[in-house]
């Protein structure tokens, strides 16, 4: 059995903590995981293989994620494909089943879940086996707690599916509580590989062609476990819900008892983490977070509010209105898109960098290198930069001249001069840049050679 671990959303629901470049499924809140990485540990030991397709922004979050949790890792290392585009899981899970033999069974689960019971777990995936090998689309029916607006809802009786249905208002989820054979849609599946590319054929066929003429023509080996997927626009966007589930004969739904939370709202994420604790006056029955442990948050009259606090957003929702996040994000996106995009701190697979000061003419960033890591060979049409060693040592190529610049040592790079900033040693290099120039985006960079094999 090969786990599908699909982990290309941007978590929008969460913003400010989670953002296009970090989603939540990166965001380490559970007990110093993320829940990419519980994803991968929940199924590790239940898994021959594990495929993630993602995105190239978030592959190497993922690597540095799945190297912290290495030494417990069983299984070899996992394969990714990396979409150019996002068309939803539909095509995903296509790309997905044509890398697998027919015969392969896949098991299809969200990286941005949160799991818990794991003896539970392991019975639902027992039974879904039992019944992917007999030919079935199998999905995870999770036994609702209470009655929930934010889920979709399948009918069933036993283990036969009568119908999907889409998000109720309460009155309508108060009636599947009480009816009792109505469970939360979980957006997990299990299948052979074959036979969810025949039943995608059949009912939605151009999707099938078109991922089939991508996976044909336009995937590119970038390393032994890394493959690119390109020219994906013409792919229609769409779910597997939509594009097979809803439309299939042959499904099949596993009533399951594990805890189980796809923590999209900060109104379900308050359940699951601490809250940052604050001097209340006439206050209750709130929850804060800071990712600055020494800020002090005080609040007067306040009660039912969830706080979240970031380096360069603070959002205040009442209890029972954080979907509503959504609605932000789209106000957002004209004026203050990089604001969705990145955190103050930018993850590189070779390390990160802040922007401290980001003004008219210049800008001033903090820059970390792992050891032995190195940035790509590039140069700049519209900046100079000039780099403070704060701590390590950095080895420095410019033009054909290499050297070392140590603590409390400088160097200058002039517009244009082609150069590289590397880690020769055993603890990172942490430096001061200061660019100057006409501008200073992310975007003025000619990558000429990168070990990362960026576009």
């Amino acid at each position: 059995m090969t786990t599908v671990i699909l982990s290309g959303g941007s978590g929008t629901r969460l913003w400010p903590l989670s953002r296009k470049l970090m989603p939540k499924q990166f965001l380490k809140l559970f007990d110093g995981k993320s829940l990419f990485q519980k994803t991968v540990e929940r199924n590790e030991l239940i898994s021959d293989d594990i495929l993630v397709i993602t995105n190239e922004d978030q592959y190497f979050i993922a690597l540095d994620q799945l190297e912290e949790i290495k030494n417990k890792l069983t299984p070899q290392n996992p394969k990714f494909l990396l979409e150019e585009i996002g068309r939803n899981t539909a095509p995903a899970i296509a790309f997905a089943a044509f890398e697998s033999d027919e015969e392969e069974i896949l098991f299809i689960t969200p990286s941005d879940h949160l799991i818990k019971n794991q003896e539970e777990y392991k019975k639902a995936i027992s039974r879904a086996k039992e019944l992917a090998e007999e030919g079935y689309l199998v999905t995870f029916g999770i036994k609702p707690t209470k009655p929930h607006t934010g889920y979709g809802y399948i009918e069933s009786n036993g283990e036969d599916v009568i119908r999907f249905h889409e998000k109720p208002d309460i009155k309508t989820a108060k009636e599947y509580l009480k009816r009792g054979n109505f469970y939360w849609n979980s957006g997990m599946f299990m299948f052979k590989a074959g036979v969810y590319l025949e039943e995608l054929k059949r009912y939605s066929p151009e999707v099938y062609d078109k991922c089939k003429e991508v996976y044909e023509n336009h995937i590119k080996p970038i390393t032994n476990n890394q493959l690119r997927i390109t020219n994906m626009q013409d792919i229609p966007d769409i779910s597997i819900d939509y594009a097979v589930m809803e439309k299939s004969n042959k499904i099949k739904v596993v009533p399951s008892n594990f805890e189980w939370n796809d923590v999209g709202s900060f109104d379900s994420l308050v359940y699951e983490i601490k809250s940052k604790e604050a001097i209340e006056i006439n206050s209750k029955n709130n929850f804060y977070y800071s990712d600055n442990e020494k800020k002090v948050i005080a609040t007067i009259g306040l009660e039912d509010y969830i706080v979240i606090d970031t380096k360069d957003a603070l959002l205040i929702t009442k209890k029972g209105e954080s979907q509503k996040v959504k609605n932000i994000v789209n106000q957002l996106k004209p004026t203050h898109y990089p604001l969705l995009t990145t955190h103050s701190i930018v993850h590189r697979p070779w390390g990160t960098f802040e922007t401290l000061i980001d003004d008219l003419g210049y800008k001033i960033k903090r820059i970390v290198v792992k050891p032995g890591k190195r940035l790509s060979l590039q140069k700049h049409f519209h900046r100079n930069e000039h780099w403070i060693v704060v701590s390590g040592t950095a080895k420095v190529q410019v033009g054909e001249k290499t050297y070392l610049v140590r603590p409390n040592e400088s160097t200058y790079i002039k517009m244009g001069e082609i150069h590289r900033l590397s880690n020769p040693g055993k603890i990172p290099v942490v430096l001061i840049e200061a660019q100057v120039g006409e501008y200073t985006g992310e975007d003025d960079i000619v990558r000429i050679e990168d070990d990362f094999k960026r576009n």
